[in-house]
């Protein structure tokens, strides 16, 4: 069974309410035993993802806050918390990724030795005729 679980069991499970399938009901609510097996249910429970996925909509964002303020909660009591407070309703939003940078953003980092985000934040400070002339700076000759 543990096998087929995800943290994305866990916040379905969570948005369910307390009618829905209590997944750690076995699992202690300490951190007493750690020497527990690797395939035991609670080790399934990825704080970070579930109070990400958590933090996406208005009613629950601030459960979620206090959550990552108490990251060192052992998963048990984590997941209960999140059972007993937030309301059940279908939630789903798609998780927001990293865009990839666009060659201009790209040049500018390997120019200015910049990381993406500094270099996309004087990205508005080049002209065209600039990044022009920082891709003649970079071209190295080659087919």
């Amino acid at each position: 069974m543990s096998d087929k679980i995800t943290p994305f069991t866990f916040i379905a499970s969570i948005n369910e309410g307390r009618k829905g399938k209590n997944l750690l009901i076995d699992c202690p609510a300490d951190n007493t035993h750690e020497s527990r097996s690797p395939d035991a249910v609670d080790k399934h429970y990825v704080s970070f993802v579930i109070n990400r996925s958590m933090s996406y909509f208005r009613d629950t964002v601030l459960f979620a806050n206090e959550m990552n303020i108490r990251h060192t909660l052992p998963a048990r009591m984590q997941y209960d918390f999140y059972r007993n407070v937030v309301s059940p309703k279908r939630r789903f939003s798609k998780w927001s990724k990293k865009t990839k940078a666009s060659e201009d953003i790209k040049i500018i980092q390997k120019l200015y030795d910049y990381s993406q985000e500094k270099a996309e934040s004087v990205h508005s400070l080049f002209s065209s005729d600039d990044i022009n002339h920082l891709y003649t700076m970079s071209d190295k000759g080659g087919k």
